[in-house]
């Protein structure tokens, strides 16, 4: 997440209020690592500590080892002085020679005086083991945070790219870059005159102070629920964006937050670089390219044309075709993900198509998303995409049919949500689904109709291979049950009212 410096609160004073604010995974996570960085300074303390105390104890044990030899010697010059009155002349002269060479010296003080160490004085090195309190916090900050190096093996990310974001080409054979959680990726730690530390945002050019954004003049076409999240952050990040919607009533937000209106997709692609547009199936898709005033007779050569939908192959490259017989170039790149994580910048973008205009988004891709796979020839991020939406509509039905045979069979059904919560299938998809389905709460963040769709066109790219789906297709007549219940509206976890009906 991006963080304003006036956002910033001291963390003990602010730490409960904040914990019962957000309860999802991720800030527990930070919860924690500030948590065990406090445990570990607070052992290094301790450790200064016994090793002050060790120090002192040892300085004590030779000064009283001093008071002892001193004693010994006092009791040793007394019987000398006893025996040398009794003694010769010869004697008391060398006794009278010692005195005058030493004053009037006591014995005492003079075995102080032969003693290896005087009294209460440390050894030379001993002034280096005590540190003052404000060198300590001041090591502890610059070397935590001001210091922090990258492992061997990763290479320290390029200052003007997210270090949040990767791309991964083609085969994906290269294993994505370590993606650290240290808060010196998003903010830099600037050292005053003084000493003293202090967070600022590390770049002006970025709400997130490590996107600089293209200067293309960007157009997005349709504003559900998540085109709407993904204009909202190329606006954040200083794109010039020109945005189009069926129902013209959702552009006056993203107009009050900067962006320019087009009256027609047309003219939207006419007056941009790159267009953008995410709509909901394959008959959208269509008539948003080829119909009145539609994207293909605003293109012309160079322009770019970026489809975002979740369609099939034959769609996309029909639509492909079409603009490129035109001179335009043409990229497809189905997002991953659902309305929050279209707020937060945290999609997964699959592309497929023209490479040259894939590393054009690039600024674009970082605002909207945290990773992007760039998978060859157009098809093929069609075709990956229904498979994963597969998958994820298949867990949902088969979430839902858990959860209603512990219902059935008597069993609780928050326990059975706490036991997978702690088990290797835990997930904030998995909790949040299942906190849906226990608080009857089925406000769309996914809208079930459209995963149905997705299993219908991943059930038909199965046929078109002759390759068995049996799961999606026992998982596809559940939504289409919940769907005839007048869910489809809704939020996919909604299929659960198909078990209880």
């Amino acid at each position: 997440a991006w963080i304003k410096v006036e956002q910033l609160k001291p963390y003990h004073a602010h730490k409960e209020e904040m914990i019962k604010i957000n309860k999802g995974k991720r800030f527990q996570q930070a919860v924690d690592a500030v948590e065990e960085f406090l445990r570990k300074t607070k052992s290094k303390d301790q450790a200064s500590s016994h090793n002050s105390n060790e120090e002192k104890n040892r300085r004590n044990s030779s000064e009283e080892r001093g008071k002892q030899s001193a004693g010994e010697e006092k009791r040793k010059a007394s019987l000398s002085e006893g025996k040398l009155k009794k003694g010769t002349g010869e004697g008391k002269k060398r006794v009278s020679s010692v005195s005058s060479e030493r004053g009037s010296k006591s014995p005492l003080k003079r075995a102080q005086d032969q003693s290896p160490r005087k009294r209460g004085r440390p050894p030379k090195d001993e002034k280096d083991l005590t540190i003052p309190e404000s060198s300590t916090v001041k090591r502890v900050m610059t070397g935590t945070v001001a210091g922090f190096k990258w492992p061997p093996g990763v290479s320290e990310p390029v200052k003007d790219s997210d270090p949040h974001f990767h791309h991964f080409l083609l085969s994906q054979t290269e294993k994505p870059a370590v993606c650290y959680q240290a808060i010196t990726k998003k903010l830099k730690v600037c050292e005053e005159e003084t000493g003293s530390t202090s967070i600022q945002a590390a770049d002006s050019t970025a709400v997130n102070g490590s996107i600089t954004p293209t200067d293309k003049k960007i157009g997005f076409l349709g504003l559900g629920l998540m085109g709407s999240g993904i204009v909202s952050n190329l606006l954040k990040m200083g794109h010039t964006v020109t945005v189009w919607n069926r129902t013209a009533e959702k552009c006056d937000l993203f107009i009050q937050e900067g962006a320019r209106l087009g009256r027609t997709p047309a003219e939207v692609v006419s007056t941009c670089d790159i267009t953008f547009a995410c709509v909901s199936d394959p008959k959208a898709a269509k008539d948003l390219v080829l119909g009145p005033s539609g994207v293909l007779q605003g293109i012309r050569p160079g322009k770019c044309y970026v489809d975002m939908s979740t369609v099939d192959a034959d769609t996309v490259t029909e639509l492909a075709q079409v603009i490129v017989s035109r001179g335009g170039r043409f990229l497809e790149a189905p997002v991953s993900g659902n309305q929050q994580l279209s707020n937060d910048g945290m999609l997964v973008i699959l592309a497929a198509g023209d490479r040259g205009l894939y590393e054009d988004c690039s600024s674009c891709f970082q605002a909207m998303g945290k990773t992007s796979f760039f998978l060859g020839e157009v098809g093929n991020a069609a075709k990956m995409m229904l498979i994963v939406n597969m998958v994820q509509g298949s867990f949902m039905a088969t979430i839902a049919e858990g959860l209603t045979l512990a219902q059935v069979t008597g069993q609780s059904q928050q326990t059975l949500l706490d036991i997978l919560n702690q088990g290797q299938l835990a997930s904030i998809f998995l909790d949040q689904k299942c906190q849906n389905i226990l608080q009857g709460n089925f406000k769309p963040d996914f809208y079930l109709k459209y995963i149905q769709k997705d299993l219908r066109l991943a059930i038909a790219l199965g046929d078109s291979v002759n390759h068995p789906t049996p799961m999606a297709a026992a998982a596809n007549e559940v939504y289409k049950r919940a769907k005839a219940l007048d869910q489809s509206d809704n939020d996919m976890s909604a299929v659960y009212r198909a078990y209880i009906h």
